[in-house]
C-alpha cells in the first residue's frame, strides 16, 4: 500500500473521481494539479461540457477546467487505468424519508466490474454507519470477483466541502479520513494529504468517519430548526426574530444560527440516514426528527404568511400576481436539487397563485427536468401584487428599493414583500407603502 501511494506520486498509477458533482468535480481537479486523474461520470452530457471547458457547477470555473489535466470520461473501461479510486456520487433520500442508496450501489457496481487487484476505494458520499463495508463492499467482490482485504483495500472520507462556498474548500477544511487497517489508512491519509492544506484527522474506524459526517449536518439541521420555531412563536408575538438573535448573539457562547429553509442535498437530507439506521435498531429519534418536521414545513409556512399579507393588504388571493426571486437550496450556487423553495411554489400553487419564478444563479435546465418550472427575467416582473425574496445571491442584493418599487402594481396601495432571508434593511420597508414580513 505504501508502494502504492509512491507510485501515484510518481505518476506511475492513477487516482479516479467516480461522481462529477458539486464535491466531485473539485476534488478531481484538486488533484490533478499534483498527480494523473481519471475523472469518470456516467452523465455524457456533463463530461461533454468539462470536456469543451464549460463548468455547469461553477465550483471552480471554466478557466479552471480548461487548464486541467483531469481526464473526464463516460467510459467506465478508463477505471482499469486507476488504482486509487474515490466515489463521490450522491445519497438522497426517496419520497418517503429514507435512504436512497441505489447511486452509491450503481457507482460500485460499475467500479467493481472495472477493479484491478491492489487497489484502495475510498467512498466520500453520506451514509450512516456501516454502509461502505455491510452494502458497498459486498457488491465490489461480487462485481470484481476479487477479496476485500487481500486483493484491495476500502477507506472513507467524508465530503466537507460546501458549495457555493469560495473560503471553506477542500483544501482549506480538515479531512477526516479512515481505512479498514492501519496500512490502508496511512495511504488514504498521505493521498488526501497532497491537496488538502489543512491537514486530515484520522478516525479511529469507517464506521467513526460515517458517524462524525452524518452528525455534522444533523446538528446544524437541529439547530436551525430551533431558529425556525422560535420565528414561527416571535411572529405571534409581533417580535423581530432577527433583532432578537442580534440581541442574545452579543453572548460569547450564543449559537448564531438564523431561520431559513433548509435544502440541498446535505442538511435537509443527512438526518435521515441517521434516524433510518436508528429505527433499525429499535430507537425512535425524538430530538432529530423533530428539527427536521419544522424544517420541512417552513416553505409551506411562508407561503401561508404571504397569503394573510395579501389579505392584510386588501389584495384577492386568487388573482395575485407574485414573483419568487431565487429557486436555488442556497445563494449563489446553481444547485437546485432538494430546494424548498419548491415547496412555497406549490403551497401558493394551492390558493390558485402560479408565480413567475427569477433565479439567474439556478441550472435553468435542471429546474425544468426535476419540477417543470420555467425562469423567467427581472425584466418580465411587472405589475406584481407580491414579491418573495427567497435566495441571496448576490444579483438580489443589489436590488435597491427603486428598482422593487417598479415591479409592483402602481396602483396597490400595500405591496407586499417577503424577504426570507432578511436580506434587506428593514427600516427602508416599514413604510405606509409596504407590507414587509422575514422569518
Amino acid at each position: 500500500m505504501t508502494d502504492l501511494y509512491e507510485k501515484i506520486v510518481k505518476g506511475q498509477e492513477k487516482i479516479s473521481l467516480i461522481g462529477l458533482g458539486y464535491v466531485g468535480m473539485p476534488i478531481a481537479v484538486a488533484f490533478a494539479r499534483k498527480i494523473k486523474v481519471v475523472g469518470f461520470d456516467l452523465n455524457a452530457e456533463k463530461i461533454n461540457l468539462y470536456k469543451s471547458g464549460i463548468d455547469p457547477t461553477n465550483e471552480v470555473g471554466n478557466e479552471v477546467i480548461q487548464n486541467t489535466t483531469v481526464e473526464f470520461t463516460a467510459d467506465a473501461s478508463k477505471l482499469k487505468e486507476a488504482k486509487f479510486h474515490i466515489v463521490a456520487v450522491p445519497t438522497p433520500v426517496k419520497s418517503d424519508h429514507t435512504p436512497d442508496l441505489s447511486p452509491v450501489e450503481g457507482a460500485s457496481r460499475i467500479l467493481g466490474q472495472n477493479l484491478a487487484k491492489g487497489s484502495v476505494v475510498v467512498y466520500e458520499s453520506t451514509v450512516y454507519p456501516g454502509v461502505t463495508e455491510d452494502i458497498c463492499v459486498p457488491i465490489l467482490e461480487k462485481e470484481s470477483g476479487l477479496k476485500c482485504g487481500v486483493d484491495f483495500k476500502i477507506g472513507y472520507s467524508p465530503e466537507r466541502i460546501n458549495p457555493g462556498d469560495k473560503i471553506h474548500r477542500l483544501e482549506t477544511i480538515t479531512k477526516i479520513v479512515s481505512g479498514m487497517d492501519e496500512e490502508t489508512l496511512d495511504t488514504v491519509a498521505k493521498v488526501y494529504e497532497l491537496v488538502v492544506d489543512a491537514g486530515v484527522y484520522r478516525a479511529e474506524s469507517i464506521k467513526v468517519a460515517e458517524a462524525a459526517k452524518v452528525i455534522e449536518n444533523s446538528q446544524r439541521d437541529i439547530n436551525i430548526a430551533f431558529m425556525n420555531e422560535l420565528s414561527i412563536i416571535f411572529h405571534k408575538m409581533d417580535i423581530d426574530t432577527q433583532e432578537v438573535l442580534k440581541a442574545a448573539g452579543t453572548k460569547w457562547n450564543f449559537l448564531k444560527f438564523m431561520p431559513g429553509l433548509v435544502g440541498g442535498h446535505c442538511i435537509g437530507v443527512d438526518p435521515y440516514y441517521l434516524t433510518y439506521k436508528s429505527d433499525e435498531l429499535g430507537y425512535h429519534s425524538r430530538i432529530i426528527l423533530a428539527g427536521r418536521r419544522i424544517n420541512d414545513e417552513m416553505g409551506k409556512y411562508v407561503a401561508e404568511s404571504l397569503v394573510k399579507n395579501l389579505i392584510k393588504a386588501d389584495i384577492p388571493v386568487k388573482t395575485a400576481k407574485v414573483a419568487i426571486l431565487g429557486f436555488t437550496f442556497k445563494e449563489n450556487c446553481p444547485d437546485t436539487r432538494n430546494t424548498k423553495v419548491i415547496d412555497i411554489y406549490n403551497e401558493l400553487g394551492e390558493y390558485g397563485i402560479c408565480p413567475i419564478v427569477v433565479d439567474p444563479a439556478a441550472d435553468a435546465h435542471e429546474a425544468k427536468r426535476l419540477y417543470g418550472i420555467s425562469f423567467g427575467t427581472l425584466e418580465d416582473i411587472k405589475d406584481i401584487d407580491a414579491i418573495i425574496i427567497a435566495v441571496a445571491h448576490d444579483e438580489f442584493k443589489k436590488l435597491s428599493k427603486a428598482d422593487l418599487d417598479r415591479f409592483y402594481k402602481a396602483e396597490n396601495v400595500k405591496k407586499v414583500l417577503v424577504d426570507i432571508k432578511g436580506l434587506l434593511n428593514k427600516a427602508d420597508y416599514m413604510t405606509e407603502d409596504y407590507h414587509y414580513w422575514r422569518l
